[in-house]
């Protein structure tokens, strides 16, 4: 009888466990897969002329843009993009892939950089943020199918002889790295990444250990919870989002970039994703730079960079 007690008392315990870590699994699915406001994340600030990149941003909000509209990968979301045709006709054209929880009009910037050097630029939002449709965040996974379609779309709208370049800054960074795995047009020349992840599966244990200061016996449960509600609710699964293994399969050019004081993408993650790339590869850290502030921190040497490494590509 005392046995059966016990029985009960484990079973009453383990019924309980469970339960809360389903409870905390849902709590943070909404905070790590669902569009919205992030307490972890800065809020937008207005622009100011203090900004190092004023003049580019300021340049983005005054250029003439064309909405440009398709339909995700699947067909479940309409999606949305700016387009900025270059000054003089190029069968250049980039395109530009936000971070995490941000939107195409956070590029603007960068949109300034690739029109100087003679590109159209076509700026997307990935599904679940700015205008396009979409309830979760995809950590790249999805989105990169949606950007071979964004990259189909460029073909079919300037032509045969287009010239592609792919570029991207933290989750967008890790959304190019996993483009470039697919196989993609010949019209695709390069790539080129700022601060992207190694994978989300690592990089949400990283940001739990950050955020929340949880122990490995909980992160590891939690995590795996958590990538699962995700597989139901949206489709993947956290490991498949994996940089890594989809630069195994690039032979294209890549760039990378990143801040050598990045603390929420860990800078030691560039030498991973650097090591895995089949094709020519180019690596910069800027020293002093957080995460996503590299162009921030030292821009002429930002466009120095980006314009030398594609002007060996993109002819």
């Amino acid at each position: 009888m005392k046995k059966k007690y016990w029985y009960w008392i484990l079973a009453i315990f383990v019924i309980m466990l469970a339960g809360g870590l389903l409870g905390a699994g849902l709590y943070f699915y909404q905070v790590a897969v669902v569009p919205g406001q992030k307490s972890f994340l800065s809020k937008k600030t207005p622009l100011r002329k203090s900004d190092p990149l004023y003049h580019q941003k300021l340049w983005y909000e005054n250029a003439n843009k064309q909405r440009w509209t398709i339909k995700s990968a699947g067909g479940n979301y309409r999606l949305v993009a700016n387009y900025i045709p270059a000054t003089h006709k190029s069968a250049k054209t980039v395109l530009i892939a936000h971070g995490f929880n941000g939107s195409k009009n956070d590029m603007g910037a960068y949109a300034y950089l690739f029109h100087q050097l003679g590109y159209n630029v076509l700026l997307r939002d990935a599904r679940g943020h700015g205008q396009s449709q979409g309830n979760y965040i995809g950590y790249g996974w999805p989105d990169r199918l949606d950007d071979k379609k964004w990259i189909q779309q460029i073909i079919h709208k300037n032509g045969d002889q287009s010239k592609i370049v792919m570029f991207g800054v933290s989750m967008g960074g890790a959304t190019t790295m996993m483009v470039s795995g697919l196989h993609l047009p010949s019209q695709v020349k390069a790539f080129v990444e700022d601060c992207g992840y190694t994978n989300a599966k690592t990089e949400i244990n990283y940001q739990a250990q950050q955020l929340y200061h949880l122990p490995t016996i909980v992160r590891w449960p939690l995590i795996n919870i958590v990538s699962g509600i995700t597989r139901i609710r949206a489709g993947y699964f956290f490991g498949q989002a994996n940089a890594i293994a989809q630069l195994h399969h690039n032979h294209r050019p890549m760039l990378f970039i990143h801040g050598g004081k990045d603390t929420f993408v860990p800078t030691k993650m560039i030498d991973q994703n650097y090591q895995a790339t089949r094709g020519p590869k180019q690596k910069w850290i800027v020293k002093n730079a957080g995460h996503a502030k590299s162009y921030q921190t030292s821009p002429k040497q930002y466009e120095q960079h980006v314009a030398a490494f594609l002007k060996q590509y993109v002819k």
